[in-house]
């Protein structure tokens, strides 16, 4: 055998074994996360979740992936959060709220009812969240829960609409007659408080609740998510100005042992994007509830009025009854609590003096278009 048959084939043979070699590790690099949505595939939130699961995988060249199931695919929505924490699914989406009966203070963070009783919007809340310690305590939140999960805020979107009704409403004597769908937690026992019969239900189901008379009126979120799931066939009376749910956090949930088997590249591509999304979500709803209101009043409607003024010291009062309940009850929430208004008494007299101006100019805008 010649010197260059012997190197031909110690180079074949080379080939071969790394091409042996990498195969193996090729497969291994695509990590798929499981993800299971506590509402349809076809709702809003969805819709942004899917692309902050695309910028993960163009951040990591598709190592990660997220393949994101739809509401009930493997456990029902209730479940969610302890399927996550068990690995019964890789992770889930949700808004933290949902979770108040594992902890109080998880509605500090997925809707701090009221906007904490400070006047705390979407964005004065991601700045809480990204610069005046919110992280910190959310990070701690899974371990007061006893959850094994890693959680990435995602979409802080707000504020919500007060809802939906069969006929117009003047006070709070005329709210009071409505069996009411709001979230689950303080905000829809805050409802409960001011004497409005609160009925928690998932999103996919309250179309069909009003339609077979389970339910008279409704909230859900603002015009784009609640045109999706269709309220607009039943019910035409619509409210702008709510205070349960200034604020709105859908989240992510990993089970935090498929977290720990991630990379620290990986890991700081799924911060980065979330991070990305933070913003990213809240420029998506302006938008798109922008022209969802335009064409709900336009092409289907729609009557668009002005909330009761009796409505907000009433559910103010007893949202901060609440708050002060939780916070003499449990440490924690009353540290995530008394967190926010540090806060507020810094970032909010500027935050709301800044706002004051640029509103009173929008509406004039806005009024100027119905002329």
């Amino acid at each position: 055998m010649s010197i260059v048959t012997k190197l031909t084939k110690s180079a074949t043979f080379l080939a071969l074994g790394g091409a042996m070699l990498l195969a193996p590790l090729s497969a291994q690099a695509e990590k798929v996360i499981r993800v299971q949505s506590v509402i349809p595939a076809k709702a809003d939130e969805v819709t942004m979740l899917k692309e902050f699961a695309q910028d993960v995988e163009d951040l990591t060249n598709g190592e990660v992936k997220f393949e994101i199931l739809p509401a009930g695919a493997v456990v029902g929505v209730k479940e969610t959060l302890d399927a996550v924490d068990k690995g019964l699914i890789d992770g889930g989406f949700a808004w933290t709220h949902y979770w108040s009966g594992k902890h109080p203070a998880a509605m500090l963070f997925g809707s701090p009812v009221a906007g904490a009783g400070v006047g705390i919007d979407n964005i004065a809340f991601l700045s809480w969240f990204q610069y005046g310690g919110g992280k910190e305590l959310y990070d701690r939140l899974w371990d007061e829960m006893g959850m094994n999960v890693k959680g990435f805020m995602l979409q802080p979107v707000g504020p919500e609409a007060l809802g939906w009704f069969k006929e117009p409403i003047t006070s709070m004597d005329d709210f009071r007659k409505y069996r009411f769908r709001t979230p689950p937690g303080i905000p829809g026992q805050t409802y409960d408080d001011i004497g409005v019969a609160s009925v928690a239900m998932g999103g996919g189901d309250i179309l069909p609740a009003l339609e077979k008379g389970t339910i008279d009126a409704a909230e859900w979120c603002c015009p784009k998510p609640d045109s999706v799931f269709g309220f607009q066939k039943v019910l035409k009376h619509y409210y702008l100005q709510g205070l349960h749910q200034v604020v709105v956090n859908a989240d992510l949930y990993i089970n935090k042992d498929v977290y720990n088997s991630l990379s620290d590249f990986e890991k700081k591509a799924i911060e980065v994007a979330a991070n990305a999304s933070l913003s990213k979500a809240m420029s998506y709803r302006i938008y798109e509830n922008g022209k969802a209101l335009k064409d709900l009043t336009e092409n289907h409607g729609v009557i668009l009025h002005d909330t009761p003024a009796d409505y907000f010291p009433a559910y103010m009062n007893a949202a901060r009854a609440s708050l002060e309940k939780n916070a003499a009850e449990n440490e924690f929430f009353a540290e995530v609590w008394n967190s926010q208004k540090a806060f507020a008494e810094v970032a909010v007299p500027f935050w709301a003096g800044a706002q004051a101006s640029n509103a009173a100019l929008g509406k004039a805008f806005a009024d100027s278009l119905k002329e």
